[in-house]
């Protein structure tokens, strides 16, 4: 039986933008993507420290190193400049492929650099 896991998380990345008139999305600096496993338009689920808000979307690549992560579209409504977000990928899998594992989860200070890794 297939089951959905946590495959990695980028914990207390910051909001540097926002982007209302935009196509729904979230743009995260291509650098973190590589650094966290994640891919260009793969869906998401974004949680937001700062006001309890949780919604599903998808990644757009961002400008590498700039640290950018940007709310696009209704998204944009959903934090704001600042705020403390949590964004979490999933894969489809068997137990037994992700027995053992734990996601691969990427830890940022307050300027959106990668300060630990953790697997």
């Amino acid at each position: 039986m297939f089951r959905i896991f946590c495959k990695s998380k980028l914990h207390h990345v910051r909001i540097t933008q926002k982007e209302l008139e935009y196509e729904g999305s979230i743009t995260i600096d291509t650098d973190i993507l590589e650094a966290a496993g994640m891919a260009p338009y793969e869906k998401v689920q974004v949680l937001n420290l700062n006001n309890g808000e949780r919604f599903e979307t998808y990644i757009i690549p961002g400008e590498t190193g700039a640290k950018n992560i940007c709310l696009n579209g209704p998204a944009a409504r959903k934090g704001e400049i600042g705020d403390k977000i949590i964004v979490v990928a999933y894969a489809f899998g068997t137990e037994e492929e992700f027995r053992g594992k734990s996601p691969k989860t990427l830890y940022f200070d307050e300027n959106n650099n990668i300060v630990n890794i953790k697997n």
